[in-house]
């Protein structure tokens, strides 16, 4: 990571230079190009304060401590920008993956105008059906609490729909031949 150091009211320090450089040095696991961190440490009568800036992935984070030592205001503004970028960065996981997971499961949500101008909202779920009796059916359904099963009849290689009925036995719906 590309550092600036900078000092106000206080001298530069080889030691305080190389100390931040480590330190930001291990946030580039996080960062997924090389980013920039200007840093600027200043004393005001006795409050050390460490304000730290990093750009990059296009993220803009900014961190301000200030305690009574300028090693422990420079570990704390690192903690602070350390949680940053994890939970930005989960942000964007969980965009990233949503978007995916609604490709993958293809389902949208429809406005279709109905009559009397009502609109209705159809929500659209494709899913994966595998082929197997209708005896594997039934297993499969009481195993899970869903309310229907969707599969491909391995005998007859047509797509049948099994739904559980209101007083407890099972319904098949298959196409007529």
């Amino acid at each position: 990571m590309q550092t600036s150091v900078t000092f106000k009211n206080i001298d530069s320090s080889d030691n305080l230079r190389s100390y931040v450089s480590d330190k930001l040095d291990k946030f580039d696991k996080y960062l997924y190009n090389p980013g920039e961190a200007s840093v600027v440490l200043s004393v005001e009568k006795f409050r050390h304060i460490a304000e730290i800036n990093i750009n990059g992935d296009r993220l803009n984070i900014n961190g301000k401590e200030e305690t009574e030592d300028m090693y422990s205001a420079i570990d704390m503004v690192l903690d602070k920008l350390e949680s940053q970028i994890k939970k930005n960065k989960e942000k964007t996981r969980e965009r990233r993956a949503g978007a995916k997971f609604r490709e993958k499961a293809g389902s949208a949500e429809e406005t279709f105008p109905g009559e009397d101008d009502i609109e209705k909202q159809i929500k659209i779920q494709n899913i994966e059906y595998k082929p197997m009796d209708i005896d594997e059916a039934v297993m499969q359904m009481d195993l899970v609490d869903d309310n229907f099963l969707v599969f491909t009849n391995a005998r007859t290689d047509s797509i049948n729909v099994l739904y559980r009925r209101k007083d407890g036995h099972f319904g098949l719906i298959q196409p007529s031949n």
